[in-house]
């Protein structure tokens, strides 16, 4: 991880290589919580070494739960069917993926918990996901703003004896929430629990990445198209012994990127058509731009994405719902494209580790790019050789904020990256990486 405060980036033709993604930081994060909530020991491999599993191992051993490193990006989880201690405070940084996740399983447990994070994940509204919970029976308090974290989390009386209702239009990480959380109740009670979504569900391949990984747990979820979801009497999880963490699909779109623009081929190993993260989908994006794709065999060992370019990348108007993340990377590919490009529906990047579409319209000016945007919508035009301006971009604590700006490197200016340790979030070596693969 860099402690620079910044970093600069002189510009670069070209991009070729072979990179080995780290582990999917969605993939990490839930199953650390659902080894912990199973019975029987189970052993995970190519665990992401992050700042934001770092964050849900310690909660998870605060909680009393037996986690051995038995090697790199290795552990043994000894779950025990639930949380052997009933207290605690807890600092989950910015980290939803640990935060979301945590605050359900700990009002279905019951106990005397405090949840806190960094200043923005005290901005990044949980309301939708209280009020859920609050329906159930569970005891959550707000410590400071309503509708946002600090929590305080009691013991409650669940009752689910009526559908939990939630919201899906501002985060689908409050589903994945219940949907994990669901089997705490349903393993003492005996009895089912029903989930119904009010409104439309974003970011539906996240929500198959959870059911995905529920079923490994041996908790089959019942799905009615996207409105309920029904976790069976009695349903509780149970180890599967062992898995393999797949690459992070959201990374690997950097290095697709790279090939698109810088030539290539690149070669991104870990993750591969039969990824259960949605995000593997943009090379589907890149493909459509004019990159050459090709698409190794689905072997864990062998598994992976070759990307190269083709002609020049041609511009795209495109609903980005169903891969936010890799989005972003997208919308700085625009500035290499044939014509403007439009990014749509990405309300969502309002309340992620920033305001997403404001941040990258104001770094994205700053290269010299004209810039529109709105509530949910993001217009990019591309830059013309003299039209690039050397700048220094902010990345407002935002690991893919540094990431997506790296892609500025090939323009005729040098670009800078302020605060480029951000990436240890989800990619602590996305830079070292990154400089392997790129050449002047």
């Amino acid at each position: 991880m860099s402690t620079v405060p910044s970093l600069c980036l002189p510009p670069v033709r070209t991009a070729q290589g072979d990179v080995r993604l780290p582990g999917s930081k969605s993939i990490s994060n839930r199953v650390l919580l659902l080894a912990a909530l199973s019975q029987g020991a189970t052993r995970l491999t190519g665990l992401l070494d992050s700042d934001d599993t770092r964050v849900m191992l310690a909660a998870l051993r605060q909680l009393g739960v037996v986690i051995e490193d038995t090697g790199p990006q290795e552990v043994l989880v000894r779950g025990e069917g639930g949380f052997p201690l009933g207290e605690g405070e807890f600092f989950l940084g910015n980290a939803g993926t640990a935060f979301r996740p945590l605050t359900a399983a700990l009002a279905f447990h019951g106990g005397d918990y405090r949840l806190s994070g960094v200043p923005r994940m005290h901005e990044r509204p949980i309301g939708d996901l209280v009020d859920a919970l609050r329906q159930a029976g569970a005891d959550v308090r707000y410590l400071g703003n309503e509708g946002y974290p600090p929590l305080a989390i009691g013991k409650g009386q669940i009752d689910v004896s009526r559908p939990v209702r939630v919201k899906g239009s501002v985060s689908s990480q409050f589903l994945t929430a219940l949907l994990m959380a669901a089997p705490i109740h349903a393993a003492r009670s005996g009895r089912a629990v029903s989930i119904e979504v009010d409104g439309e569900l974003i970011s539906k391949p996240y929500i198959l990445i959870t059911l995905n990984l529920m079923a490994r747990f041996g908790v089959q979820v019942e799905r009615e198209e996207w409105r309920r979801f029904t976790i069976p009497a009695a349903a509780a999880y149970r180890s599967p012994g062992a898995m393999e963490i797949e690459g992070d699909a959201s990374s690997a779109s950097y290095f697709m990127a790279l090939g698109a623009i810088g030539g290539g081929p690149v070669v991104i190993r870990g993750v591969g058509a039969d990824s259960i993260q949605g995000d593997i989908a943009f090379a589907d994006t890149l493909e459509a731009m004019g990159a050459t794709i090709q698409r190794f065999p689905d072997r864990l060992e062998a598994r992976g994405v070759q990307v190269a370019r083709g002609e020049k990348l041609k511009a795209f108007d495109q609903d980005f719902n169903l891969i936010p993340d890799a989005a972003m990377t997208a919308a700085a590919l625009a500035l290499y494209a044939d014509g403007p490009c439009v990014l749509r529906n990405i309300g969502s990047w309002r309340v992620k580790e920033t305001d997403r579409i404001q941040a990258m319209h104001t770094e994205l000016a700053k290269l010299g790019a004209r810039v529109e945007s709105g509530p949910d919508w993001l217009k990019v035009w591309p830059v013309a050789s003299a039209e690039w301006r050397e700048a220094t971009i902010a990345t407002y604590d935002d690991h893919r904020m540094a990431m997506c700006f790296s892609l500025a490197a090939f323009g005729p200016v040098p670009v800078t990256i302020e605060d480029p340790g951000c990436v240890a979030k989800t990619f602590p070596d996305y830079f070292t990486v990154y400089q392997d693969l790129v050449h002047a």
